[in-house]
């Protein structure tokens, strides 16, 4: 089972909202790589539509040395709620397959809407950030737990002799 510094801002937010557990938040953060890095999800926003990050700075983050020159910074990518949602659907599949809906549920997660309110937590204590766009309602819908954890799964029934 994972741990977090008891310092650390997830830390204090388990604490404060208990509804959902760390694995909920860390898989949260897991879709957002799998989105961006094998489904080639999100659009670089414009640098007016983002919302300063809350909440400080990382406090587990390593300072990085200073190069001789300046060194090109990565492109932050944007996903919107439906997008999120649909590549946790995915990789959730992909990760736990007919069990997915029964590992989230224990995590505390049984809909879309609640990715969405793991999703402005992280937004809160400054893990993740958002658009002026982004709402908690984006999530709200998206699909259906019961069926969007079923309908992609193809299986074969043995035959019976």
């Amino acid at each position: 089972m994972p741990t977090v510094e008891p310092n650390h801002p997830l830390a204090q937010l388990l604490r404060r909202d208990v509804r959902y557990k760390l694995d909920a938040y860390l898989f949260i953060l897991e879709s957002l790589q799998y989105a961006q890095d094998s489904l080639g999800m999100g659009e670089e926003p414009a640098a007016e539509d983002l919302e300063p990050a809350r909440g400080g700075q990382d406090p587990d983050a390593k300072p990085r040395p200073r190069a001789g020159r300046a060194r090109k910074r990565q492109a932050e990518r944007h996903l919107t709620g439906q997008q999120l949602c649909e590549a946790a659907r995915q990789y959730a599949l992909q990760q736990y397959g007919y069990m997915a809906r029964t590992v989230l549920g224990a995590w505390g997660v049984r809909s879309t809407a609640d990715l969405g309110e793991i999703v402005f937590n992280m937004i809160e204590i400054g893990q993740m950030r958002k658009t002026r766009k982004d709402r908690r309602e984006d999530f709200h819908g998206v699909y259906d737990f019961d069926d969007a954890f079923t309908r992609d799964l193809s299986f074969v029934v043995p035959d019976v002799v």
